[in-house]
C-alpha cells in the first residue's frame, strides 16, 4: 500500500504555457492516504485522466513532484512504481485463457510456478471467474473481460495501488451495479489504495468513501458524498452534484434587504450581513454587474404552496414531472429556471404559488467559493 501525495503539482501539454488556460492541471497540492478508497469525479476535459496519467508514471509533471509514501517518483517509470492502472476499454490478450491472461503479471516477474496457480484460484474466486478460467478471452463479455482486467492488477502481492480510469463505460448498465459492488468488497478485503476516475456522480459516491471534485484542472472539493452534497465548497459541485444541481441566483445588498434583481429575498439576518459585507474580486467601483456573489439551495430545501407566507416568494410554475417517489417542479422567479423536488403526495399547486427557501439550507458563494456567513 502506499501514500500518494502531489506536492505543487501541474501539467501543461504546451512547451511554454502562458496562463492558467494553457495548464491541463494547474497547480495543486493532494494526499491519497494510504488503504483509502477514492474516486476522482469531474465533466470530460478536467484533468482526470492526465492526474491519474501521471501518478502512474505514464506521464511526468511540468511542475511539482509525485511522492509515494514520501518518496519523490517523477523519473520512475510505471513498472517501478508498482502500480495497476485498469483502463476504459480492457487490456487483455485475447488469445491466451484466462487463466494466462490472470498468471502473465506473475509469470513475468519470474514467480515460481507453485505459487502462480493459487494466487490466480483466489483472484479468480473473487472476482467469480472460476468457471472461465480455461476460456479464451476472446470469447468473453465485455464485463467478463473488465473483471480479467482488474484481476490482473490483483494478483501480484507488490502492488500499492490500483488506478481505475472509467472501468465501466463499456459494461451494460444492469452489469454496472454488479462490478461496483465487486470492487467495493476487494478494496475492503486487500484494503489497497484505489483510485476511480469517472465523470458518473452515482458510480463515484457507491464506490468512493471520498471523492475529489476535478474542474478546469484543479480540485475544487474534496470529501465525503455527503459533504459534497450537503456543503458544496464550489458552485461547480453543486451543479455537478445531485439531480437536478444546486440552484443559484445572483444577489447583492441593496435599501437593507439581499435582492435577485427586483426581488427582495427573505433569508436570515445572519445572511444579509454576510452579503452586506461580501466583496468580490470582481468588483468594480459603482459598477454591481461585475460582482460575483451567488446564494445557492438545493431543489431539496424548497418548499412550494399556493398561498403566501411572510417568508416566501411569488413564482411562476412552469412543469411538474411525477417521477413517482417525488415530483419535479420546474418554476421561474425573476425570470431565471429554478427546480424543486416535492414530495410524494404533495398538494398540486396552480401555475401562480409561492416557493419558501429554508434559511438552514441558503448558502452563501464568493467568486464562486462558499463563504460561511459571518466568515465572509
Amino acid at each position: 500500500m502506499a501514500e500518494i501525495t502531489l506536492k505543487g503539482l501541474a501539467h501543461s501539454y504546451e512547451k511554454t504555457p502562458k496562463g492558467a488556460a494553457d495548464y491541463a492541471i494547474r497547480q495543486m497540492d493532494h494526499v491519497w492516504h494510504q488503504g483509502g478508497a477514492y474516486a476522482l469525479l469531474g465533466p470530460s476535459g478536467c484533468g482526470k485522466s492526465t492526474l491519474l496519467n501521471i501518478i502512474s508514471g505514464l506521464l511526468e509533471p511540468s511542475e511539482g513532484d509525485v511522492l509515494f509514501d514520501g518518496q519523490r517518483v517523477n523519473e520512475l517509470p510505471p513498472e517501478e512504481r508498482n502500480i495497476a492502472q485498469v483502463f476504459q476499454f480492457p487490456v487483455i490478450y485475447d488469445t491466451m485463457t484466462v487463466f494466462d491472461n490472470l498468471a502473465f503479471p506473475l509469470r513475468n516477474m519470474n514467480t515460481p510456478e507453485y505459487r502462480v496457480k493459487p494466487k490466480v484460484l483466489e483472484v479468480a474466486d473473487i472476482l467469480e471467474l472460476t468457471s472461465l478460467l480455461d476460456r479464451k478471452a476472446k470469447n468473453l463479455t465485455a464485463d467478463e473481460k473488465q473483471k480479467v482486467s482488474m484481476g490482473r492488477g490483483l494478483v501480484r502481492d507488490d502492488v500499492t495501488a490500483i488506478l481505475f480510469d472509467e472501468p465501466l463505460t463499456v459494461i451494460d448498465p444492469q452489469l454496472k451495479w454488479k462490478l461496483r459492488r465487486k470492487l467495493k468488497e476487494i478494496h475492503e478485503r486487500f484494503n489497497i489504495t484505489m483510485i476511480y476516475v469517472t465523470h458518473d456522480q452515482l458510480e463515484a459516491s457507491t464506490f468512493a468513501d471520498k471523492i475529489a471534485v476535478m474542474y478546469e484542472g484543479q480540485v475544487v472539493q474534496f470529501g465525503t458524498p455527503r459533504e459534497l452534497f450537503e456543503r458544496p465548497a464550489h458552485t461547480f459541485v453543486g451543479y455537478f452534484i445531485g439531480s437536478p444541481g444546486m440552484n443559484f441566483m445572483a444577489v447583492e445588498y441593496r435599501d437593507d434587504q439581499v435582492m435577485f434583481g427586483t426581488q427582495p429575498l427573505p433569508v436570515s439576518e445572519q445572511m444579509k450581513h454576510a452579503v452586506a459585507n461580501a466583496s468580490s474580486a470582481n468588483a468594480i467601483a459603482n459598477d454591481i454587474s461585475y460582482n460575483n456573489i451567488k446564494l445557492g439551495i438545493r431543489p431539496e430545501f424548497i418548499a412550494i404552496a399556493s398561498n403566501p407566507t411572510a417568508d416566501s416568494v411569488p413564482i411562476q410554475v412552469t412543469s411538474v414531472q411525477d417521477l413517482g417517489t417525488y415530483s419535479l417542479l420546474t418554476f421561474k422567479l425573476n425570470e431565471q429556471t429554478f427546480k424543486a423536488r416535492l414530495p410524494e403526495g404533495h398538494p398540486p399547486v396552480g401555475e401562480a404559488a409561492f416557493a419558501h427557501f429554508d434559511a438552514a439550507h441558503v448558502a452563501l458563494y464568493i467568486d464562486e467559493y462558499l463563504v460561511e456567513a459571518g466568515h465572509e
